[in-house]
């Protein structure tokens, strides 16, 4: 394989905390590698360190001569002033271009091309550059966070984009099933140093449970030896200069494997001091409507004792909005919602928690609570609840404003949980966390003796909490899936291949009525009609024609192509109803 980027002994620190030292790794052509990290570890840094928008202390950063090199932020910037369209070509896109950018800006729900980046959200801004990115047909794509922003739509044709051809990948994401399907190698960063693993997001899994096994025996081992060598060194200070010197220097390079920490979390988050009463809530007939946008119609609702539902749809659906109708954060149009009188609802917001920069990470969560009681008078304190959650002592004394984005979600999110609900509404809960924070929060809601609702775009967090799903499909249309995520989309190609199969069926059963009907001569009215027909499949066939050859010339405007788009289907349909009319009479014939 070519090599395309060799990372040699890379060392980042800010002030007295350390990112990375001594780093080494290389990429080459065909290389997808997902780097992953757990939040302030330095993932995005690194991404930034690569494509020259960082310093560093000290190593190398070698690209090959002339290669190629795309960049996907995680917070990208533009001109608020430029439209949709200059902001993919920087004003330099020739009809090719525009044509092909066009065609992904609608994959990923951007319709208006003449729109000004100002005013455009942050997601929607997200994908924009990453169209930008995928536009300018790089030999190498660096990724941080892609699928953020993405519904799931978006997610699979993007999955779809990224694996065919032989396109090389270095990406930070922490969407599990969009890393096992596209990478070929994980990279973990971890305890300042990196590790890698030549497989998928699943074999990672089982070989770093490995590699923490073997880390923790050493650990053992060195904590045995550790205490012996204290002792000699212990020994009486007179006897301190006739010691070799050699021994003392490793002692104390001992002394720091002995204390080295294993992550480990030694204990599930069980609750037993949750109550909720058996009348939830129940959504009555309820409508809501922005305009002529429909969010919900007459939609009825009744929401059962402990379920743990899942609400997925393309962005735009609905989804937020219903959220934030059930706790009463926006007006009904119509209807009710009748919610229990025991429910008390924790809810974790996109938005988030706008903190106090100059508080510390412990003060935050001991201004709602000092601890939390898990009932049968067990209690975490609220140092202890932290600690769960991944913040070290030394994090829960830092100050707010020194936390990555992760990290402060990571804070928002303990908050929430600090307050010890029985009905926890989540809305995009894992936006930004880490991998290992995820499955800790997917660990506490299993066990979670209350209701839980989550809206998210993450498949695999779905698959491992919901067993129910509300699936906003727009327009106020909401299918009720008994399932998870995968369980639904097994559905929905069996729903495809059912449907396929009946049409084939009808389709066969007609012709051999046309075959089997007695046969009679023609009138002149049906001859003249016959004979029209002819000429007509010959036009329509035309027609059909020069639209699929206009649609992959790139020489026509939005417009063209948005009209053509919607009369190709019918013209589709006009041919085999026509066709079907000439077999018919072809019979007489």
């Amino acid at each position: 394989m070519i090599p395309y980027l060799d990372v040699q002994n890379l060392t980042k620190t800010f002030g007295a905390l350390t990112l990375f030292e001594n780093i080494s790794f290389s990429v080459s052509e065909g290389q997808r590698i997902g780097l992953i990290a757990k939040n302030g570890m330095g993932k995005s840094t690194l991404l930034s360190i690569i494509t020259g928008h960082e310093g560093y202390d000290s190593g190398e950063i070698i690209f090959r001569r002339d290669l190629k090199v795309g960049y996907l932020e995680q917070s990208p910037r533009f001109d608020p002033e430029e439209s949709v369209l200059d902001a993919c070509f920087n004003h330099h896109g020739d009809d090719e271009k525009v044509l092909r950018a066009k065609q992904v800006l609608t994959q990923l729900k951007i319709q208006d091309l003449t729109q000004p980046m100002g005013q455009l959200s942050g997601g929607q801004q997200k994908r924009v550059a990453l169209a930008n990115v995928l536009l300018t047909d790089p030999d190498m794509l660096i990724l941080d966070e892609p699928t953020n922003h993405l519904d799931l739509d978006m997610i699979e044709w993007l999955e779809s984009y990224l694996s065919h051809g032989n396109k090389t990948l270095l990406m930070v994401t922490h969407d599990r099933f969009f890393l096992d399907r596209i990478c070929d190698q994980i990279l973990e960063l971890d305890d300042h140093t990196i590790y890698s693993y030549k497989g998928n997001f699943a074999y990672y899994l089982e070989k770093r449970e490995h590699r923490l096994e073997v880390a923790r025996a050493e650990t053992a081992r060195a904590v045995n030896l550790y205490r012996r060598e204290l002792e000699w060194m212990r020994r009486q200070p007179q006897a301190r200069g006739h010691k070799a010197k050699y021994r003392e220097d490793a002692f104390y390079e001992l002394e720091q494997r002995a204390k080295r920490r294993i992550e480990e979390r030694q204990m599930r988050l069980k609750s037993s001091n949750v109550y909720i009463g058996s009348k939830i809530f129940e959504c009555q007939y309820v409508s809501k409507a922005y305009g002529n946008t429909v969010i919900l119609r007459d939609f009825y609702y009744n929401f059962a004792r402990f379920e743990k539902m899942g609400i997925v749809g393309n962005n735009g659906t609905g989804k937020s909005t219903f959220i934030k109708l059930l706790l009463g954060m926006e007006p009904v149009d119509a209807g009710r919602f009748d919610i229990g009188d025991t429910v008390r609802f924790g809810y974790f917001s996109q938005e988030g928690l706008k903190f106090n920069d100059q508080q510390r990470v412990i003060d935050v969560v001991r201004d709602i609570a000092d601890y939390i009681d898990l009932g049968r008078g067990r209690h975490f304190t609220a140092s202890q609840f932290l600690q769960h959650f991944q913040f070290t002592p030394e994090q829960q004394y830092n100050y707010v404003y020194k936390l990555s984005g992760g990290e402060r979600r990571k804070l928002y999110l303990c908050t929430v949980l600090m307050r010890n609900p029985n009905f926890l509404v989540l809305d995009e809960p894992t936006n930004d966390l880490d991998i290992q924070t995820l499955q800790i929060l997917e660990e506490y809601l299993t066990d979670f003796p209350g209701c839980v609702i989550v809206v998210s775009h993450d498949r695999y967090f779905m698959d491992k909490v919901v067993d129910h799903l509300l699936v906003f499909k727009g327009d106020g249309v909401i299918k009720d899936f008994p399932g998870n995520y995968t369980q639904f989309r097994e559905w929905l190609g069996l729903k495809g291949k059912e449907e396929a199969q009946q049409t084939e069926k009808v389709a066969k059963q007609q012709r051999r009525d046309y075959r089997n009907a007695d046969k009679r001569k023609m009138t002149y009215k049906e001859k003249m009609e016959f004979a029209n027909l002819e000429k007509e499949i010959a036009a329509l066939e035309e027609e059909q024609k020069h639209i699929e050859s206009a649609l992959c010339g790139g020489t026509i405007d939005i417009e063209e192509i948005t009209a053509m788009s919607k009369r190709l289907p019918q013209l589709k349909n006009e041919l085999d109803e026509k066709s079907m009319r000439w077999l018919e009479l072809s019979e007489m014939v």
